[in-house]
């Protein structure tokens, strides 16, 4: 029987493994409890970037790794390869090409950053979208073309909505529609997202560009950067995968830099970037972390990003990670 994996690594250690000497990447924490935590300390890469529990799913009553396997089998492993291809400047062939960018899309959807955009979004829009549900499902009904049963999940897509009859006193019935927005309805949207909407991904437009010399980027545990650049004053995280001089940016190393510019002609690959390109680049991914910098050396970012030092929000998060599992599976169950 294989073993359960509950430490899910949202960044994966075949990635971060380029940061790395000896097994430990030296890592910057962007919440600490208190001013005496060092300002870089040197993790494992086991160690790292994972959360308990954050792809386990219950099926039936039962936890599965299901998830983490898929993601490793799709995404992590067939990378591995074309990585460090790229990062040692061999040749890449058309399929490794697309295991990077498929790699990259990955990372962009998995990680804590995106699931607390997604749970912010969806509890805004979830009362629009059971409305529309419902009204959709009282169409079916009156043609006849929908069974529904108490407590049974009737999407066909795997969407984790029930819609259960009531009957009421006066002999007529009512629909209601039940959802939690929780990790299943993320786990659906990753599913969703990494088998029907990366199939429109662009894979081609794409370049690894390299570091000024004697110049080296840091990554970050929300490594992936949809960037809207227009001046080094003006520019955002919202930008998407095709969007019109949109930049998608991946660190792939301290010096490589995978790069596509929708509507641009990419630079031949290896590319060295000027010193005022590379510092830019590096600023913007230390601004884009979520809760840890990550670099092959320590380095002063400070004027960049300080960190945020408080005992009470460090404690509080480290409370929802420890509450996370429970509180899921409890929902998922329907407890």
């Amino acid at each position: 029987m294989q073993q359960m994996h509950k430490d899910n690594h949202y960044v994966p250690q075949v990635y971060l493994r380029q940061w790395a000497t000896e097994g430990k990447i030296p890592t910057y924490g962007l919440l600490v409890p208190h001013h005496k935590v060092p300002l870089w300390k040197r993790h494992s890469l086991k160690g790292i970037a994972f959360h308990q529990h954050l792809y386990t799913q219950i099926v039936g009553g039962t936890e599965t790794d299901d998830l983490e396997r898929w993601l490793d089998r799709e995404f992590e492993a067939p990378a591995e390869r074309a990585i460090t291809l790229a990062v040692t400047d061999q040749r890449l062939t058309p399929d490794d090409w697309k295991v990077l960018v498929r790699f990259a899309f990955a990372q962009d959807v998995r990680t804590p950053a995106r699931l607390r955009e997604f749970l912010h979004r969806q509890a805004q829009a979830m009362q629009s979208m059971l409305d529309e549900t419902l009204q959709n499902a009282v169409t079916k009904l009156t043609h006849g073309n929908l069974s529904v049963h108490p407590g049974k999940t009737t999407s066909a897509s795997g969407f984790p909505l029930k819609l259960l009859v009531e009957d009421q006193a006066d002999g007529t019935a009512t629909l209601r529609a039940e959802t939690v927005v929780g990790r299943a309805m993320w786990h659906w949207s990753l599913r969703h997202l990494l088998t029907n909407t990366i199939a429109k991904m662009p894979y081609k437009g794409w370049s690894i560009l390299k570091a000024a010399p004697g110049c080296s980027w840091p990554t970050s545990d929300n490594p992936l950067i949809r960037l809207n650049y227009i001046d080094d004053q003006r520019y955002d995280f919202g930008g998407g995968w095709g969007v019109p001089n949109g930049d998608v940016l991946l660190p792939l190393s301290p010096t490589h830099l995978l790069h596509r510019c929708a509507g641009r002609r990419p630079p031949f690959r290896g590319h060295h970037l000027d010193l005022a390109t590379t510092q830019r680049i590096a600023r913007i991914i230390v601004e884009h972390a979520d809760r840890y910098v990550f670099a092959r050396e320590e380095c002063d970012i400070r004027e960049i990003r300080e960190r945020t030092v408080s005992l009470a929000l460090h404690s509080a998060e480290r409370e929802t990670w420890a509450s996370w599992h429970a509180e899921q599976a409890k929902a998922e169950i329907g407890g």
